[in-house]
């Protein structure tokens, strides 16, 4: 079956339309791989920044840095230095390089899942900005690297659990010791007998407070006693009408007396005086002198009884307030 002749018109722009279209996809390959190269930051300006550790492994070319969980920066190069550590060269943007300032932190982190970790810490970002072309020393992370010392570590503590719970052991005592005093606290006596470690110690103890109880109970009769003995003293002396009172009236009457006693007295001394200076003359005032001796007389009598009255009240002073005496109390 033979084909149909193609026209000469379209024969005649054909290879317009093909360097048209060669043309068109050229540069729409140009414009997709320059929008991909501006999209992952090729033209836009970087500073370079060199962390140095001692072992590089798990970094990888084209890996992130990341900052609070945001990638500001992309490894570029990895390399050995001449002292034998590694040298990691990574681009960090002009935009971002704003995070990054000289006292800033970094680490390399590897886990046991997972790939490593470049990360930066900042913790003041009022500090001097990082300038380009710094080396910072990154700090290692390795879990890996500590299992060894984790697994020694976890032995030696394996070993020592097994010392403590061996035979002999500290432990396996205080267990044995732990159950003899839980049985005695299940005993008569409880936790008494458990305390002191003998039943027969325990009974003592226990005697010795019931004789106590019993003492208490004596003296809190006692006591009682006493304040009933107190309470009758105390009304019998200082209500109205008792000891006090009784002696206050008395001690008056005695100063009544008192002072009756000395009036008395003065008159006697007057009397005396005036019996020395008559008595010159006895001749001329006979007469005087017995009506004087007959004053005296009377007046002695008076005194006399003045004197009386006044033992009769010291007397009764004396009954009702036994100065003289020793008061013996009996208590109960």
């Amino acid at each position: 079956m033979e084909r149909a002749p193609v026209s000469p018109s379209l024969i005649r722009h054909l290879g317009f339309k093909v360097g048209l279209l060669v043309t068109l996809t050229v540069a729409l390959v140009i414009a997709f791989v320059g929008y991909v190269l501006y999209a992952r930051g090729v033209f836009e300006p970087t500073q370079r920044l060199t962390l140095i550790a001692d072992n590089v492994e798990g970094v990888t070319v084209g890996m992130d840095m990341t900052f609070a969980g945001f990638p500001i920066g992309r490894v570029r190069r990895i390399a050995l230095s001449e002292d034998g550590r590694g040298r990691i060269e990574i681009e960090v943007a002009r935009r971002d390089a704003r995070w990054l300032r000289n006292m800033s932190v970094y680490t390399l982190e590897r886990s046991l899942v997972g790939a490593t970790r470049l990360r930066a810490f900042t913790g003041n970002l009022d500090d001097a900005p990082l300038p380009d072309g710094a080396e910072r020393t990154a700090l290692r992370g390795d879990v890996s690297e500590e299992i060894p010392r984790m697994v020694a570590t976890l032995r030696s503590t394996l070993e020592n659990v097994e010392q403590i719970t061996g035979p002999g052991s500290g432990l396996r005592a205080s267990v044995a010791n732990l159950q003899t005093f839980t049985a005695r606290l299940t005993g008569e006596h409880g936790a008494l007998e458990a305390m002191l470690g003998d039943p027969e110690d325990a009974k003592k103890v226990i005697a010795a407070l019931e004789r106590t109880n019993t003492l208490l109970a004596e003296l809190s009769r006692v006591a009682r006693a006493s304040e009933r003995l107190v309470t009758k003293a105390e009304r019998r002396v200082l209500d109205k009408g008792g000891l006090v009172d009784e002696t206050q009236k008395a001690v008056v009457d005695a100063r009544l007396l008192l002072g009756e006693a000395r009036a008395r007295l003065r008159q006697v001394d007057a009397i005396l005086t005036n019996i020395e200076v008559v008595s010159a003359d006895a001749r001329v005032i006979s007469g005087e002198a017995k009506v004087a001796s007959t004053d005296l007389a009377s007046l002695r009598a008076e005194v006399e009884e003045s004197v009386r009255k006044l033992s009769h009240l010291i007397d009764e002073l004396n009954r009702k307030w036994p100065l003289a005496r020793e008061t013996e109390v009996k208590l109960p």
